[in-house]
């Protein structure tokens, strides 16, 4: 079926459409209310089929470029917006906007139901009566929690209360001591009032914070005042600076975008109680143009992702974008009660906005000003990527002898090693090509929470280059992907001068770079910190296996049985789960026995 004919036969009804390029690759993923009236208004069809008159440049390139199409209907524009997000994440079409913000805010928390409460930290409603939330919070929330734990008499540790006897807590003056001792609840609660106006008056915290660092100056312990000054540094980054203080304790959660031809940056602000608590920021890159309405959706599509927040405000953004409607009766949905997105024009409120906007101009300059990861454009260039490699993902294994398999991924984005991102993987495989596919079907299954980046580099050569473009693209994600491997010499890694002779491996074509080549270097740079990253998992997980053979071979366990064990079950974290009749289908019964007695 040609393209105009699918176009002409889609249903009058809710779903989602999908435009793909001549070659199958996914353009652009869309919702619609209705699907013949959304994808017909893309086209001319007269005198042939064309691009609308009426369309941007950006969707103009897009339609221009689309061959063929897919759909799938839903009941209804809620559920169609529900499943767009989602595919967005798993699929990253080359003409949608992804945000890569999967954060949930912490919020801290205190539940005044307790006898003696204490406060704490959660991403989620805690199911208990009479909870008070306060936040959320982009940075800082452990901060100002361990602040308020340093500088208030309260219960410092959930189980603290049940040994009904004073601890060290108590010795060195952090705790009232109620466990043992007949401490009033007025007492108690004052307390508990002065943390809550250090958790609303950061003011008043920091200034706390500051005395304790001179303190611990003038007393020459450096060590604990540099702690100090790096958390006073954290607390003050989580919020915007602003004269702005509503008069009435009112809730707003503020939302701003602004854009360059390159890049666009988010801006989000929290008020609380008439005071702005917190506030974040997101870069996001612009491969293919800019749709405000769009982004729109995704940030609060994103932020507010399927769990009702702790505290709901109403939502105040910068601008009517398209969709809005859809996103508010989503929300609607999520909040239990009617969600109110409001674009302020005059006031207070319009004050707010304003400011948002501010920092997100000075953001998006001071982000344009950095100077960038240049080379990345040279390796697009050179290796005929679809797009910038802004976000990286590298892989590599490391086992000995089959024992302490592992598999690393390592995240490089904007000229820096994103270390909260990566990942370590314990493996079942035994040799190296169903190691990395094990490795690789494991991330690929992790793409609905966590988004692909860019491109994907492997160490290992075209075996191992074809193995990941065939993953990917039984999964429908067409993903940059390139392999690094050593050039081979009689069936060994050669090297000259201490140097290894590289290979970049590509869909299309093999590059033998010179070793003074920044791009093969920017390359090897990538994957020696993945190496470095197996190898120092291994190392943990063998140093494991050792510990625990030896408390096995103790009792009688041989190392033959051991890693026949090992072998068969993967890990001693599975082999410690099993029944003796599920370690006996290995080894004896009488060894099975002895092993679960001794993992009792």
């Amino acid at each position: 079926m040609t393209l105009e004919e699918t176009i002409k036969q889609l249903p009058d009804c809710a779903g989602i459409y999908q435009y793909f390029d001549s070659e199958g690759r996914l353009l652009y993923l869309g919702k619609a209310k209705s699907l013949t009236k959304r994808v017909k208004s893309y086209f001319n069809f007269m005198p042939e089929l064309k691009p609308n008159s009426n369309l941007s440049s950006r969707i103009t390139k897009m339609i221009s470029q689309t061959a063929s199409m897919n759909y799938i209907v839903v009941n209804s524009e809620h559920d169609a917006l529900i499943l767009e997000n989602s595919l967005i994440k798993q699929l990253t079409p080359k003409y949608n906007i992804l945000l890569r913000d999967d954060k949930t805010y912490p919020y801290i928390y205190i539940d005044n139901s307790q006898e003696y409460p204490r406060f704490d930290i959660t991403r989620k409603i805690i199911k208990s009566s009479n909870i008070k939330y306060y936040g959320p919070y982009s940075v800082g929330a452990r901060d100002i929690l361990d602040s308020i734990y340093e500088i208030c008499h309260l219960v410092q540790k959930k189980g603290s209360l049940k040994s009904k006897k004073l601890c060290l807590y108590y010795q060195i003056g952090k705790c009232l001591g109620p466990c043992e001792l007949n401490i009033s609840h007025e007492r108690y609660k004052k307390e508990v009032d002065m943390a809550e106006e250090l958790i609303k008056n950061k003011k008043v915290l920091l200034f706390k914070l500051e005395e304790k660092m001179h303190f611990y100056a003038e007393n020459l312990r450096f060590e604990e005042a540099l702690k100090m000054r790096d958390r006073i540094e954290r607390i003050s980054r989580s919020e915007i600076k602003s004269e702005i203080d509503f008069a009435s304790n009112e809730n707003y959660d503020i939302f701003v975008i602004k854009d360059s031809p390159s890049k666009a940056v988010v801006v989000r602000i929290f008020m609380r109680e008439g005071k702005i608590i917190s506030s974040s920021h997101d870069y996001i890159q612009l491969n293919e143009g800019f749709d405000e309405g769009e982004l729109y959706q995704r940030v609060l599509m994103d932020f507010y992702k399927d769990e009702k927040p702790p505290i709901i405000a109403p939502i105040l953004v910068a601008s009517e974008f398209d969709g809005k409607d859809v996103i508010e009766e989503y929300l609607s949905t999520l909040f239990e009660k009617k969600a109110e997105i409001k674009v302020p024009k005059i006031g207070e409120k319009k004050h707010l906005i304003d400011l948002a906007l501010l920092n997100a101009a000075e953001l998006l300059k001071r982000g344009n000003a950095q100077k960038s990861d240049e080379i990345t454009k040279e390796i697009e260039d050179l290796f005929a990527l679809q797009r910038v490699p802004k976000r990286v993902e590298i892989f590599d294994n490391s086992h000995m002898a089959g024992m302490a398999t592992v598999g690393a991924m390592v995240v490089y984005e904007s000229g820096v090693f994103d270390k909260k991102s990566y990942r370590t993987y314990h493996l079942e495989a035994k040799d190296e090509y169903s190691q990395m596919r094990e490795m690789l079907h494991r991330r690929v299954d992790s793409f609905a929470k966590n988004s692909p980046p860019d491109l994907w580099i492997l160490d290992g050569g075209s075996t191992l280059l074809n193995l990941a473009i065939e993953i990917l693209e039984s999964s429908g994600v067409f993903l940059d992907v390139i392999a690094i491997s050593k050039e081979k010499i009689d069936a060994k890694a050669h090297r000259a001068k201490g140097k290894a002779k590289d290979i970049i491996h590509t869909k299309d074509d093999t590059f033998r770079l010179q070793e003074s080549d920044k791009r093969l270097q920017w390359v090897q740079k990538l994957r020696d910190e993945a190496h470095r990253s197996a190898i120092n998992f291994h190392k943990k997980t063998k140093l494991k296996i050792d510990q625990e053979s030896k408390l096995l071979s103790l009792h009688g366990i041989s190392q033959a049985k051991i890693i026949k064990l090992i072998n068969h079950f993967g890990t001693f974290d599975a082999l410690k789960k099993l029944t003796a009749q599920e370690i006996s289908s290995v080894l004896n019964i009488k060894d099975a026995n002895i092993i679960k007695d001794i993992y009792k």
